[in-house]
């Protein structure tokens, strides 16, 4: 009997021309069928879902219809701007941090307001759970013509008088409380692929799962994390924040805190894993902030990632490495604000009695010899008939005196002869760098293209008396050069994360970060460091190190085979340190290649 009514409402509703929702005869009659929906063990999912997907067809063909549809109650909740939400998740953030509370402790009577309130979007994620794909993929679409409501009071109505931010949010949380964190591959995890939510209603039965129960699992929760990032993109302004910010509390406050707080390494390492993946697919504004809120604007979090930048755990350092890079390749201004630009900001890493000097020797340190008089630099293997064409980026002019030459003259030198192996396998310069170079500078412009960066620097902010308080370079290039200084002693892996985090930094065309990071002729302030400075201590590192090494460059030849691929013998000795100095031959090359697509080679 039930189900020849629902099959006479959905022919009764799809037929009409004009709408009926709002007659009491009609809505009244809708709302008791929509509580029986979504039961457990119900045979009629196939017939529920039409009815559903139905009514939320009628809804979005006339908004107006949501309230009738909706059990809302009589004194609706104060309606909260879409402007002042980002505030209320802040507030909200850091209340829920102070006094955690678990969903068990929760009011009861929250629940049953749920129940009573929202029987239509209750229904609906409960069918969305269900095994039989056409009645899932139902649900999905009901879900997103809710959502998607524009005209009219609708979204607010979503936002601020019904729970459909918890529940999606929570939905989330309950299939991340699925995944077997002590068992997954981080590796896997880190690197999983765009995964769309509808990929799972187009594929046969057969494909829905895998031998792997633990993959099923991630699968699940990525494809719910597509969803709910599809629907935020497609919803109105207030409703997308409102989702956002329940997916901050519920999953990345109550769930993914803890657990980066967590004494096991394995769940430490498999959470920031998962962070990876979903920074690196996430396309909804309002959920990116979100992210970046919880990661970057809470001082104690960002503190924690900084610090798994180096940690004793090589992996976690890896993958936290990974998760700074990816953040530094979304479109959100505050990333780089927050993680470098407000520390450079007063350009106290100048010496205050060198500022519009003009000197083109570099002081990296008392103790610092001059490059010209170092006999382990020589000169440049490329003059200037060598360079590639101009490039077409903009130009970004350096403060000092230095040429485009000079200064990629002046990375390419850093290595000492005796340890270059690229030349020995006929391999390019800096120029086989230049596209790739070319091609990620190209792409943090147009990140940045809107974000109203400064063309020219700041003046350096000094006391009255020159003397400063001491300059801070930040906590991330903290970590960054102090990684950079154990390079020779550090896994190939980590190093070449770390590289990659430096070369995309170097990338930007903020003149803040091009003369700290790409220009060799700055006078530093006492106990300040650039990334030239750093490299020169430890080229100096590495020319006393390599004393003990025999037969030297043939053991670099192998080295640098062997990381090709190629199969080579090489001995257990020395490898960490040889693999080293392979790293940062290459990555002077890399940076001589920014230098060269970011400057013109014309000023001399």
């Amino acid at each position: 009997m039930f189900q020849q009514v629902l099959l006479f409402f959905s022919k009764l509703l799809s037929q009409m021309q004009k709408p009926l929702l709002h007659l009491v005869n009609i809505h009244r009659p809708v709302q008791k069928l929509i509580r029986l929906c979504a039961v457990p063990g119900s045979k009629t999912e196939k017939d529920e879902a039409q009815f559903l997907l139905i009514i939320c067809s009628r809804v979005k063909q006339d908004p107006l219809m949501l309230s009738y549809v909706l059990e809302l109650p009589n004194e609706p909740a104060a309606k909260i701007p879409a402007s002042d939400q980002p505030q209320l998740c802040t507030q909200e953030s850091i209340h829920r941090t102070e006094t955690p509370q678990s969903s068990s402790q929760s009011d009861p009577s929250v629940s049953s307001t749920v129940k009573s309130e929202n029987s239509l979007l209750l229904a609906l994620l409960q069918l969305s759970k269900s095994q039989s794909g056409p009645v899932c993929l139902k649900a999905y679409e009901g879900l997103l013509l809710l959502s998607g409501l524009q005209s009219g009071p609708s979204a607010d109505i979503l936002s601020n008088q019904t729970q459909l931010g918890d529940l999606l949010a929570g939905r989330l949380l309950e299939l991340y409380s699925l995944l077997p964190l002590e068992s997954l591959d981080p590796g896997q995890v880190q690197s999983w692929p765009h995964t769309p939510w509808s990929s799972q209603f187009s594929r046969c039965s057969s494909d829905l799962s895998s031998d792997s129960p633990a993959s099923d699992h991630v699968t699940n929760f990525f494809c719910w994390f597509d969803f709910l990032d599809h629907l935020m993109k497609e919803a109105p302004q207030v409703l997308s924040v409102k989702l956002a910010c329940c997916v901050h509390h519920l999953w990345l406050s109550d769930a993914v805190q803890s657990q980066l707080l967590h004494t096991c390494e394995q769940v430490v390492l498999v959470t920031t894993s998962v962070l990876c993946a979903v920074v690196r697919l996430v396309q909804s504004s309002s959920l990116l902030d979100q992210l970046v809120h919880f990661l970057l604007r809470r001082q104690t979090l960002t503190h924690l990632l900084l610090e798994h930048c180096d940690h004793i755990s090589d992996q976690i350092s890896i993958v936290s490495l990974s998760l700074v890079e990816e953040l530094l390749q979304k479109p959100h201004r505050e990333i780089l604000n927050i993680l470098v630009l407000d520390f450079l900001q007063s350009r106290r890493y100048l010496s205050p009695h060198a500022v519009g000097v003009d000197d083109r020797r570099t002081e990296t340190s008392e103790d610092s010899d001059d490059l010209e008089d170092d006999p382990f630099f020589s000169d440049s293997l490329f003059s200037d008939s060598q360079l590639l064409p101009h490039p077409p980026p903009p130009p970004l002019l350096l403060s000092g005196p230095g040429s485009s030459t000079d200064v990629i003259n002046s990375f390419l030198c850093l290595v000492p002869v005796q340890v270059r192996s690229a030349q020995l396998m006929k391999e390019g310069g800096y120029e086989s760098y230049v596209h790739d170079a070319h091609t990620m500078v190209t792409k943090c412009q147009s990140l940045s293209q809107s974000w109203d960066w400064p063309l020219s620097l700041p003046p350096p902010s000094y006391s009255s008396s020159g003397e400063g308080e001491e300059f801070f370079e930040g906590h991330l290039f903290k970590v960054l050069f102090d990684r950079l200084g154990r390079i020779l002693e550090q896994p190939y892996e980590l190093n070449l994360q770390l590289t990659a985090v430096l070369s995309r930094l170097s990338a930007f065309n903020h003149p803040l970060l091009h003369e700290y990071l790409l220009n060799p002729y700055i006078h530093l302030s006492p106990c300040s460091k650039s990334l030239f400075s750093v490299l020169i201590r430890v080229m100096g590192e590495l020319m006393q190190r390599i004393q003990q090494i025999s037969n030297l460059s043939d053991r670099l030849l192998d080295t640098r085979r062997h990381l090709l691929g190629l199969s080579y013998n090489t001995g257990p000795e020395h490898q960490t340190l040889l693999r080293g100095v392979i790293v940062l031959e290459e990555f002077c090359k890399e940076l001589a290649a920014i230098t060269f697509v970011k400057m013109p080679l014309e000023q001399n």
